[in-house]
């Protein structure tokens, strides 16, 4: 006798289950994912850090936002809740309702395989035009930019200002600047 499951003995859940649910989580193609424990204080002010040096970037934009820890409903069985995102020509009041122009997250030990991987080909498939990993450990960010269908890597920062190219708005984010108190 067979006892192992597959795939159509699984739950698969949509927003309106996830809109009920206690906790921090997002849900990747019906599977829930817990979002626990709490990240830690640097993944906190580094994530912080990154949303205000965006901001000051942003001062005669208009059109364009800065959230942190916002769900983005990328369809009904995928809602994501990027670290930081710019979000432009977004209506929606109650969560991201497009794909981001940029999106940063913040590594930690417990997400790098997910952030590195999974969520990457997602945000590619998505359309995110920028995809922005942040090593807390080695204060080091990795750019992508979407070039066509996938990510291509375009820098990776320490100390550098890094220009994105292509948005809406102008947007420049001084790493030497965000990392600095860190260092």
């Amino acid at each position: 006798m067979n006892t192992s499951l597959n795939q159509d003995d699984l739950p698969h859940y949509r927003e309106e289950d996830y809109r009920q649910w206690e906790g921090d989580w997002e849900l990747i193609h019906g599977i829930p994912y817990a979002m626990a424990p709490s990240p830690v204080k640097l993944h906190q002010k580094l994530t912080l850090a990154i949303g205000n040096a965006l901001l000051t970037t942003l001062d005669d934009c208009p059109d364009c936002e800065v959230l942190l820890e916002t769900d983005w409903v990328v369809k009904p069985d995928t809602i994501f809740r990027p670290d930081v995102a710019l979000v432009c020509h977004d209506d929606n009041p109650r969560h991201i309702a497009r794909a981001p122009e940029i999106v940063f997250e913040v590594i930690s030990p417990s997400t790098a395989k997910r952030d590195e991987g999974l969520k990457r080909r997602e945000y590619e498939e998505a359309g995110v035009k920028y995809y922005v990993l942040i090593y807390p450990d080695t204060l080091l960010a990795k750019l992508y930019r979407q070039d066509g269908s996938v990510f291509r890597k375009v820098a990776e920062c320490e100390t550098e200002r890094f220009e994105f190219e292509g948005l809406p708005c102008r947007v420049a984010v001084d790493f030497a600047t965000v990392f600095r108190r860190f260092r």
